[in-house]
């Protein structure tokens, strides 16, 4: 946890920085706070299912509880007084998505779109020092983003956003948030990128020295080093696939109805390994199915297992997500890993907010 320490008038003040965090699913931005340095009291979602990982792993308090029910006095209820107060999230990406782009022009609605106003409310009722909002790039087109921006500003807050390359990061992993920062102190955005192209964290480097499996095998050091069982035909694919290709480099036999239409030939990024000295492809809640992206292992005949996606999240690589001898839903697993903020994205989000405080505080300290 980090404390600010400044003499004033011969008196040590300590002020400490402390957050919370919405929509924290299994808490990958609550860890990546935490190994900057700020102190995450608690985390809120409806998701129930999440409770055990991000309360053991993270030692916060987890609220199982809609953000739309959620008041100021719940959330300051965790904040001491003196307290510089963070409020962060990511609010459900799904209705922002790439993929669902298609069901908004048919005019279908989600009521998770309303989750951001409920964030900009909440703001507005606690009044954090600093904010934080990741989501997918998309979002920045629409209009629930500019009114969450153009609220956070009327309330006086400096505001930045820009969409960020996760292995700029360490995340190793070709992934692109949006991510907004907001302060009552002073101007504010994200720190300049950590890694160089010739240094991003590759595949290799991440899982190279996990167990080898064969599919639908489970790790017996490590339940959650498992994958899924492939067909027959599935595994004739595989072993037809070469890292960094797709479907394209197999034999016709091989090949899917769909990809013999003119419809289907644009959709390149399924039916293929990852290879690797390369960042893998964006982890996705489906990463564990083989025909669902670029999901194969570099040399082995199957897809990733759920610790290769966790720790492809930067999920470090004892991060628990069930209790010991709990049976795994592989499917709420997959949606708890895909749906996380990058462990070292808010890492660098927190780093950024530690360095804007010593600066900013510090001179309103001695103002």
């Amino acid at each position: 946890m980090i404390i600010l320490k400044y003499c004033a008038k011969k008196e040590v003040m300590k002020v400490a920085i402390s957050a919370v965090d919405l929509f924290c699913g299994v808490g990958g931005l609550t860890c990546g706070l935490k190994k900057a340095g700020i102190n995450v009291l608690a985390g809120i979602d409806l998701d129930g299912t999440c409770k055990y990982a991000y309360e053991y792993n993270n030692k916060a308090t987890f609220i199982e509880k809609s953000v739309s029910d959620v008041y100021a006095d719940d959330i300051n209820s965790f904040f001491e007084a003196d307290d510089i107060k963070i409020l962060v999230g990511c609010a459900p990406c799904q209705p922002f998505s790439k993929y669902t782009q298609r069901y908004r022009k048919e005019g279908h609605t989600d009521d998770k779109w309303k989750l951001l106003y409920e964030f900009g409310r909440l703001v507005e009722e606690v009044r954090p020092s600093i904010i934080s909002m990741e989501n997918v790039p998309e979002l920045e087109k629409e209009s629930v983003f500019l009114d969450f921006v153009n609220a956070l500003k009327k309330l006086g807050y400096k505001v930045s956003y820009s969409v960020v390359y996760c292995p700029d990061y360490g995340v190793p992993q070709s992934r692109k948030r949006l991510v907004l920062l907001a302060s009552m102190y002073g101007d504010i955005s994200i720190i300049p990128p950590l890694y160089k192209p010739n240094k991003y964290r590759t595949v290799r480097q991440t899982i190279g020295r996990l167990a080898e499996l064969k599919d639908g095998e489970v790790d017996v050091k490590d339940p959650i080093h498992c994958c899924s069982k492939l067909s027959e035909l599935n595994m004739k694919r595989i072993k037809a696939s070469v890292p960094g290709g797709t479907w394209k480099d197999w034999s016709d036999d091989l090949k899917l109805d769909c990809h013999t239409k003119d419809t289907g030939k644009g959709y390149g990024a399924v039916y293929g390994r990852m290879e690797w000295d390369e960042p893998s492809p964006t982890i996705t809640t489906q990463f564990f199915g083989y025909g669902n992206g670029r999901f194969g292992h570099p040399d082995q005949n199957r897809a990733l297992s759920f610790r290769e996606g966790a720790m492809l999240q930067s999920f470090p690589a004892k991060y628990r997500f069930y209790k010991k001898g709990e049976k795994i839903n592989k499917k709420e697993l997959g949606i708890h890993i895909g749906n996380a903020v990058p462990v070292k994205l808010g890492e660098a989000i927190g780093i950024t907010i530690i360095q804007h405080l010593k600066k900013y505080v510090k001179e309103e300290m001695y103002d």
